[in-house]
């Protein structure tokens, strides 16, 4: 049971509502050719940036309970942060610590996954992204394993690659393939038979998210499982077959791949092997993990569903048990704040496009995919276009602006949160004029949704969950680099009150992060925060006065 907020007695909080506005991947950075939000269009934006309620809060590393402040922060752990209010380690440092130390080779998943390739004479396979970019998955874990399976006893291995060129180097895929070999080589020394057999890159193979496009993963389940798809001696050949074919083409979006030998697919699932899904970050393999486990599976005829071991790196979905076996246990995060508002009987609503859909509800609520109470918050997925985003910059934004204005005119909620996702997605293609354009669309809709809140009384707050669009490449010995990925970079945080009188300032925190903003909306709201909280961004203008 949680303890019910009190009323405060320095703020009431306002009239109208309470807006919270997440603008996806929209971080500040000193002004470079390659910072496409400085270079936009953004008047509203700018206008705001000058405001006394601006300052710049956190939004990587150890405040979002990353290992450290080099690893950059995301939409999961972002939203974690967000709607916890608190600090919890997340599944980078989780994996980290539990192989570091051994843990994960000491439990009952990986004891199962082994035993089961022992007894039906078994092929173990690992599934996963193949990079170090640290936010679904890290090349050293997946290393550590095939090291570790080979001291169990296994002594064939398989692989199935996909490729990042989002949270790294849009062109770096070989670089972790040449790792990865040379890996397998060492193991191989021994006698082991440890192979790469298929991939394909993370944007059209396997890893769709939200069911978005399922596509995606029946081609995944037929390169991996079914050993369907373009043939090729090596992964090596087959990247740079792709690059060949289209110099323009990126490694996440790199078609799928299956490597042959004497004509056949090296690498099949078949009965009696065991299945590891290396990813640590759920929401980009759970699609993959039901067409494993679901035995009434209808998204796509999978032909042929192998009996396995299926084991994800943590439980993706804890609602779901999706999967059922998984290696380490995510974090637990329990009362969220919208368990207090609930409590409270505040209305609340949440809505976003199908790409962040999940984020403002499922990461926002500690991982929790089912409403809190029903009957007092609504939940609203606009369905996201299928065309590749840098080619509609704008995506639903406008659409979800106005559903968005026509849900606070309506006088139904107490609370708003809503995501518009364009800045972070068109980021991580890599294409700066429509990184450009994506900023310039979320200026727009900002203005058009704090203006409504503003004419019913409300407060808006405005912030992002990480940095991306604002580095989108970078100069180094005259040639360009391109950063489609997430960045270390601070976040902006403002709060709009119209009727603000000086009734509260920001208070003075060594390092104000993305888990300070759950108390900071407690107090806006005219509630005080849980006392287990991060303290809240903001004070009593009268230090006599306390929270």
């Amino acid at each position: 049971m949680i303890k019910s907020l009190k009323k405060l007695s320095w703020f009431s909080g306002r009239t109208g509502p309470l807006l919270l506005i997440i603008m996806d991947g929209l971080g500040i950075a000193k002004p470079s050719p390659g910072n496409a939000v400085y270079h936009a269009h953004t008047p509203y934006l700018d206008r705001l940036y000058q405001s006394a309620l601006f300052t710049k809060i956190k939004a990587h590393g150890t405040a979002v309970g990353m290992p450290t402040d080099e690893d950059m922060g995301n939409s999961e752990v972002g939203h974690n942060a967000l709607g916890a209010g608190r600090i919890f380690k997340q599944g980078a440092s989780l994996a980290s610590e539990a192989i570091s130390s051994g843990h994960l080779y000491q439990g009952s998943t990986w004891k199962d996954s082994i035993q089961n390739c022992r007894h039906h004479n078994g092929c173990l396979h690992f599934i996963g992204l193949l990079s170090d970019g640290n936010v679904h998955s890290h090349i050293h874990h997946l290393l550590d394993m095939l090291t570790n399976a080979q001291k169990s006893g296994i002594t064939k291995a398989r692989i199935h690659c996909l490729l990042d060129g989002r949270d790294v180097e849009e062109k770096s895929a070989l670089r972790y393939i040449e790792q990865l070999e040379s890996h397998l080589n060492h193991l191989n020394q021994s006698g082991s038979d440890y192979q790469i057999a298929s991939g394909g890159g993370r944007m059209s193979t396997t890893m769709d998210r939200y069911n978005a496009d399922w596509d995606m993963v029946k081609r995944g389940w037929e390169t991996h499982v079914r050993g369907i798809g373009p043939a090729f001696s090596s992964a090596k050949e087959a990247i740079r077959f792709y690059y060949d074919e289209d110099p323009n083409r990126i490694d996440q979006d790199l078609p799928n791949f299956v490597i042959h030998h004497d004509n056949t697919p090296i690498g099949k699932i078949q009965d009696g092997d065991s299945v590891i899904c290396i990813n640590f970050r759920g929401d980009r393999v759970i699609e993959l993990s039901m067409a494993f486990e679901d035995d009434h599976f209808d998204y796509f005829d999978r032909v042929y569903r192998p009996k396995v071991h299926y084991a994800g790196m943590i439980q993706y979905d804890g609602d779901r048990h999706i999967p059922t076996h998984f290696l380490i246990d995510p974090p637990q995060i329990e009362h969220p704040i919208s368990e207090y508002l609930c409590d409270l009987e505040l209305r609340s609503l949440a809505i976003s496009e199908t790409q962040k859909y999940g984020h403002v509800t499922y990461f926002w609520n500690g991982n929790r995919s089912d409403y809190i109470n029903k009957s007092l918050e609504t939940y609203i997925n606009i369905p996201s276009k299928t065309i590749p985003f840098d080619q509609q910059p704008e995506m639903r934004a406008y659409e979800i602006t106005e559903k968005t204005i026509d849900c606070l005119n309506s006088q139904s909620f107490d609370f708003a949160r809503v995501n518009l996702p364009n800045c972070d997605m068109i980021g991580h293609t890599g294409h700066f004029e429509a990184a450009k354009k994506a900023t310039e669309v979320t200026d727009e809709c900002v203005k058009a949704m704090v203006d409504a809140n503003s004419k019913l009384g409300g407060i808006s707050v405005i912030l992002a969950d990480h940095g991306n669009a604002e580095t989108m490449y970078e100069i180094k010995n005259n040639t360009r680099i391109s950063k489609p990925s997430h960045t270390l970079n601070p976040v902006p945080f403002i709060i709009h009150d119209p009727a603000y009188n000086h009734e509260y300032q920001y208070r003075n925190l060594p390092e104000p992060g993305l888990a300070n903003v759950a108390s900071t909306l407690c107090h806006l709201l005219g509630y005080s925060a849980p006392t287990d909280y991060e303290p809240s961004l903001i004070e009593a203008k009268k230090s006599s006065h306390t929270s």
